[in-house]
């Protein structure tokens, strides 16, 4: 039997450095994502009788400008996240039909004081559901009263 010996190799260096950044950056520190695929046409807060002048004029504008804000920036002006337990029996019952009942939390986006855009945010996307013309889905409650 021979006698074997280990040759010294290589030392690994311990200055590289990976190429992908390693800080991961938050979903509240970007901008707002737009998915369609969830969008509810037929619902009682449904698009499919949303006026067209409305719909190019007002609400395509407000989303536009959501685009440059981070979701920091938009939740807490008006536009909040809300559990699914607390919104209307009618909406929670649409989210069963429409097979989203898993879902816990929607952010409803405030167009004006009375509109809202409702979806369910996934890191920085929203997954928009429904068009909300008249705050049906959630009825806030007003404060000192």
């Amino acid at each position: 039997m021979r006698n074997k010996k280990v040759k010294k190799g290589l030392v690994p260096t311990t200055s590289k450095q990976p190429r992908i950044a390693t800080t991961i950056k938050s979903s509240m520190d970007q901008n707002p994502v737009w998915h369609i695929g969830t969008l509810d046409i037929e619902g009682s807060w449904g698009w499919k009788d949303i006026e067209k002048k409305l719909f190019f004029s007002e609400i395509l504008l407000k989303i536009k400008n959501f685009e440059n804000m981070f979701w920091k920036e938009i939740l807490g002006r008006g536009s909040h996240e809300v559990l699914v337990a607390d919104i209307n029996t009618n909406a929670q019952k649409r989210l069963a039909l429409l097979n989203l009942d898993d879902t816990e939390k929607l952010v409803s986006l405030r167009l004006t004081g009375r509109q809202r855009i409702w979806g369910i945010r996934v890191a920085n996307i929203l997954r928009i559901l429904w068009w909300d013309p008249n705050h049906e889905v959630y009825s806030s409650k007003l404060k000192h009263t």
